[in-house]
């Protein structure tokens, strides 16, 4: 009972070298960055490490399970709620990933994405250049900000990655889309091809689509960043996407 009137004796200081076999990754030994989970066992490592591994192996490097004997990377996942605890957990980790990304764009003369630039915001004081460094009163950010606001609204540009995609219709029993060529955030998923698809075709259920990148198919929750890196990394854009009617494979 006395404990319940003692705040401080409720309150465990738990050491990140406690944890830290739980938010690192078991092929690079760092911290998980763009942590993704192998949907068959539940075990985590990052993006790019696991995708590098599967390439020569089909099993978990944790428990060995296989994962799939052809096509391991179909069940792999982005796992965002990971990837925020270890952001959480670890000091400065963020701000360093995202600085090393900024770098790497800028190093190959490439445009740095809306979500790598890291932009601090919500600032309630702001230096102006413009005004010799003269800090800006509430007032004047906020008509400033209004005003940045509507310009914004009237924007119908994405300020994150985009990606240029072509859907080509390879089976007699489906008709090829009539715009065929669009271009979407780089954070969408097969899914979301799979749901444009069938409602562009009135089918019934999306279920009923496969896609396919190089002749294999797509898992539904890979990215499309993740599809241009692992299977369009050195082709020009589009990226190239086939459709067809979902083959159940015995």
């Amino acid at each position: 009972m006395a404990a319940l009137g003692n705040p401080e004796m409720l309150t465990r200081k738990i050491k990140l070298w406690d944890i830290n076999a739980h938010i690192t990754c078991r092929l690079c030994e760092g911290y998980l960055i763009d942590a993704t989970t192998v949907t068959e066992c539940l075990h985590t490592f990052c993006r790019s490490c696991l995708v590098k591994y599967l390439e020569e192996n089909n099993t978990c490097p944790t428990c060995r399970i296989v994962i799939h004997q052809s096509h391991p990377l179909q069940y792999i996942g982005h796992d965002r709620t990971m990837q925020d605890i270890v952001y959480k957990l670890v000091p400065g980790l963020q701000e360093e990933e995202m600085k090393k990304q900024r770098d790497f764009y800028q190093k190959l003369g490439m445009e740095v994405p809306g979500d790598v630039k890291g932009e601090p915001c919500n600032v309630k004081t702001h230096l102006d250049p413009q005004r010799n460094g003269e800090v800006k009163t509430e007032d004047t950010t906020s008509k400033e900000t209004a005003e940045e606001k509507q310009e914004e609204e009237n924007d119908y540009h994405r300020s994150d990655e985009q990606v240029s995609i072509c859907l080509e219709c390879n089976s007699s029993k489906l008709r090829g889309l009539k715009r065929k060529w669009i271009r979407c955030s780089a954070q969408a998923t097969v899914l979301h091809l799979k749901k444009f698809i069938a409602k562009k075709l009135n089918l019934t259920s999306f279920n009923e689509l496969d896609i396919l990148c190089n002749e294999e198919i797509l898992g539904k929750d890979h990215t499309l960043k993740f599809v241009v890196v692992t299977r369009w990394r050195f082709k020009k854009s589009p990226l190239l996407l086939h459709y067809r009617p979902k083959m159940d494979l015995l």
